[in-house]
């Protein structure tokens, strides 16, 4: 009598069968959130998806079907689903050391600026916004210069500090790039980690929610060494920790001009 053979779902060959499945419109949506569900169990899955043929492409055109449902908002729940599943793949890659250099020089980033840019508060617009960040904070350092360029901005500032999971989200990719830092300390990176922070205690709700959440090691001393030799830098961290500590938005007078100096 016969046994069926249950397929071993770390089983490499799984991976590539799913991979391949992606090149077929009947097969795809399946094999997205298969992957997607099995990713953890797959560590060579970043460079399977870039080196397979077409693969990366099949993602893209994922992302892109969605645009003219961006606005105006009439984006479902399940379209949402199905992009935010080629969306974690993308993170995937863009996680991994072999891979992450290759996503960078493709501009792939770019392809999510669509999605950032959306003001809609229904659900499907939220999940497809976080998976986004998501994306973003894979990219560890890059993710500084991204956030950076999103809280300079009004409209970003206040988008991310709207909601406990949009700031949940940015605060996550920030604290990470601070432990990142604790055997491979970077001036230039904590410089705009501090400013970051910085000009989200310009929103109530951001500085509120910096009292219970800003990273021990700023706090401390811990980066004493890395600030000394930069003015700028220890302005920016004696403000935001007069901010933090007092729960006032005034802090520090401004520098020059009324407006914060951007990090060089």
């Amino acid at each position: 009598m016969s046994t069926i053979q249950v397929p071993n779902p770390t089983d490499p060959e799984l991976a590539q069968r799913l991979v391949l499945d992606l090149l077929d419109p009947d097969l795809r949506g399946h094999a997205l959130a298969e992957l997607r569900k099995k990713r953890e169990m797959f560590p060579d899955l970043a460079p399977l998806l870039w080196h397979s043929f077409g693969t990366i492409i099949v993602l893209l055109q994922e992302i892109i079907v969605v645009y003219p449902v961006l606005s105006p908002p009439t984006l479902s729940l399940l379209a949402s689903s199905r992009v935010c599943n080629a969306l974690a793949l993308l993170q995937c890659v863009a996680s991994h050391p072999e891979t992450r250099s290759h996503f960078l020089k493709a501009h792939i980033p770019l392809y999510l600026c669509s999605f950032l840019q959306t003001t809609s508060k229904t659900r499907p617009f939220e999940y497809l916004r976080l998976t986004s960040l998501g994306v973003i904070g894979a990219l560890v350092k890059v993710a500084t210069f991204i956030i950076e360029k999103i809280v300079l901005d009004d409209a970003g500032l206040g988008y991310i500090c709207a909601t406990a999971d949009r700031f949940f989200a940015v605060g996550t990719a920030l604290a990470g790039m601070v432990t990142s830092m604790d055997g491979k300390p970077s001036p230039r990176l904590l410089k705009h980690i501090i400013h970051c922070y910085l000009r989200i205690t310009d929103n109530p709700r951001g500085l509120e929610a910096l009292q219970t959440c800003l990273p021990t090691t700023l706090i401390d001393g811990t980066f004493n060494n890395l600030t000394k030799d930069d003015p700028t830098m220890q302005q920016w961290l004696q403000e935001l920790l007069v901010k933090v500590r007092s729960g006032k938005m005034g802090g520090l007078p401004p520098p020059v001009h009324g407006h914060m100096p951007r990090a060089n």
